[in-house]
């Protein structure tokens, strides 16, 4: 279904009007109340670290990286101190100049309350950078290229946390025929790509186009949300005086969760990215603004990932935008906005998929987009949950197009096998299906629960896999050696036998008597005496001799000789 490709808004002003673009619609979503008119009413305060930093190695999809530093060890702002794990991570650097007091395990900011390892830095107030160098990746080839990005830290920042040096391969054909930028923002509360796109489009613009030449990708549409007239005005404003072609800033129509990496993919482009593909597959990627900006920072500046904008909202006297170091207390980054007294908790993220951080003090990362604070007044407890009647309105808000109802019951039954049948990991855990059903039932915890025992279960095949592989790999080195001791051993037991046969041969030989001991020795006195005359004789007729009956005399000589050497082997000793 089509929907009106209108870029206009009520009191926009200022927007670019070039050609209407034809929009797509996908299925499902809602409209909740947004609430993001607090937070967007001041500026990006930059804030310093002042307190000792947190943070965790492990902020990416991938592998942890490996500490490089140690205690005691003195660091620059931008400094690397966790190298990349293999292609599937991403380095972590120091978000100011400091000492590096431990690098122990501390509370990581996710829901379950388990421990990561961390470098814990003391700012020493200075803020100061390491040596920075632009990065000429024309000069580079793709694959240098994708390293500096890993090495620098660079991570999708729309949530997901996926390394974007991943990303930003071209495919199997080596070019897109769309780049998709997210600013979107469809949750409530969460205005940090907004404000970004307020007050750095140009950087950006710089880094769509950057990301659109390594793609080779023939345009970049930059989708926002109609309920952002002034980041459209600004990203619009900044395109124009920029004089990049082939970007084009799109507006599309508010509603959740058009954020949505595949849905936004459909609106913008008409393609549906079915399961188990992925949208380079159709030519297409989609990266967020906040990865934009990061790439142009990292490549025109030099600068690795080492803050990132995030909102601070919910039960405070003043919400608005910071841009916060990594490893900052969450704690800390409230108490600027004046929480109020009946404050019980902090969610990273937004109401519909943020998650409850286990304690105040859990640092920032990468993924914090919003620090969400929470009370009873803001968000009551949840009505009992009802028995589902079947209704079928999760259904029709489910933007993934799936049966919420029925991965319900298969879920709640742990009948995993069927729920993966119904697409259960094409879920995106958007929160629509929850919004929406009658009977309070809270259906992402029941899929999260699922994807959790089927992940576990995986895991604990694979590790029965391997230790049966193991297991096997040992029985035959067993019985291979029980083989070769074997062989071993009868060759030994041969010899042995023929040694013991020799001996009983020897032992059987009948004893020599004296007659035939005296005829040995007769015999033996006879062919000395026989080699003692042959050796006194002395040749007659030698003197006076002619050159060449010499020469046939040694040529005798030589006949005899080989014949000696001849019949050897085969004349008894004696000879």
């Amino acid at each position: 279904m089509e929907v009106s490709g209108i870029h206009a808004h009520p009191g926009q002003q200022g927007i670019c009007m070039k050609t209407l673009r034809r929009l797509f619609d996908f299925h499902g979503g809602i409209k909740p109340d947004y609430r993001k008119e607090s937070s967007t009413g001041d500026p990006i305060t930059v804030v310093s670290a002042s307190t000792s930093l947190v943070i965790p190695l492990h902020q990416s999809i991938g592998g942890p990286p490996r500490p490089i530093v140690c205690a005691g060890d003195r660091v620059l702002k931008g400094q690397r101190i966790g190298d990349a794990d293999g292609n599937v991570s991403s380095a972590v650097h120091a978000s100011t100049s400091g000492t590096v007091t431990a690098v122990e395990m501390r509370l990581m900011p996710h829901t379950s309350g388990l421990s990561a390892l961390c470098v814990i830095i003391e700012p020493d107030g200075r803020d100061e950078w390491m040596p920075l160098q632009p990065f000429d990746f024309r000069a580079a080839t793709p694959t240098q290229t994708r390293d500096y990005l890993r090495d620098a830290g660079v991570v999708g920042l729309g949530g997901a946390v996926f390394p974007s040096h991943l990303k930003l391969s071209p495919g199997k054909q080596g070019k897109l025929d769309t780049l998709v930028i997210n600013g979107a923002e469809c949750e409530p509360f969460i205005t940090c790509d907004d404000v970004l796109m307020r007050e750095r489009a140009e950087g950006i613009i710089k880094g769509t186009a950057l990301m659109r030449e390594m793609l080779a990708a023939a345009t970049a549409l930059i989708g926002i949300e109609d309920n952002k007239p002034e980041a459209i005005a600004a990203m619009n404003q900044a395109l124009q005086q920029s004089g990049i072609a082939h970007i084009e800033v799109v507006v599309v129509p508010t509603r959740y969760p058009a954020g949505g990496a595949k849905q936004l993919i459909r609106v913008l482009t008409g393609i549906e990215v079915p399961h188990g593909k992925r949208s380079t597959d159709y030519g297409v990627q989609c990266f967020n603004v906040g990865t934009a900006y990061a790439i142009h920072e990292a490549i025109d500046l030099g600068k690795p990932l080492i803050s990132r904008i995030v909102t601070v909202a919910g039960n405070v006297g003043q919400a608005r935008n910071f841009e916060v170091p990594f490893g900052m207390s969450m704690q800390n980054l409230a108490d600027r906005c004046n929480p109020r007294p009946d404050t019980d908790r902090l969610i990273m993220g937004g109401p519909m998929m943020g998650v409850l951080m286990p304690a105040a003090d859990v640092p920032v990362v990468k993924a914090t987009n919003c620090v969400l604070v929470g009370s009873p007044k803001l968000f009551p407890p949840p009505p009992p949950e009802m028995p589902c009647i079947r209704c079928g309105e999760c259904a029709k808000v489910c933007p993934a197009d799936l049966q919420p109802f029925e991965l319900y019951w298969f879920s709640r039954a742990k009948i995993f096998g069927k729920a993966q049948e119904y697409n259960l990991f094409d879920c995106i855990e958007c929160g629509c299906c929850a919004y929406v059903c009658p009977s309070h039932i809270p259906l992402v915890d029941y899929y999260r629960f699922a994807k959790s025992e089927i992940w576990a279960r995986e895991k604990e095949k694979t590790s029965a896999d391997e230790a049966r592989e193991r297991y096997e790999f040992r029985l035959l080195r067993e019985e291979r050696e029980k083989q070769e001791k074997a062989a071993k051993l009868a060759a030994k037991t041969a010899a042995g036998r023929e040694k013991a046969a020799a001996a009983i041969a020897d032992a059987e030989k009948p004893a020599e008597t004296p007659e035939q001991a005296a005829k040995k020795a007769l015999i033996s006195a006879a062919l000395e005496r026989a080699r003692a005359e042959k050796a006194s004789v002395v040749p007659e007729n030698t003197g006076n001799l002619t050159s060449a009956q010499q020469a046939e005399i040694s040529a005798i000589e030589a006949r005899r000789a080989e014949i000696r050497e001849m019949a050897k082997p085969h004349l008894p000793p004696d000879d």
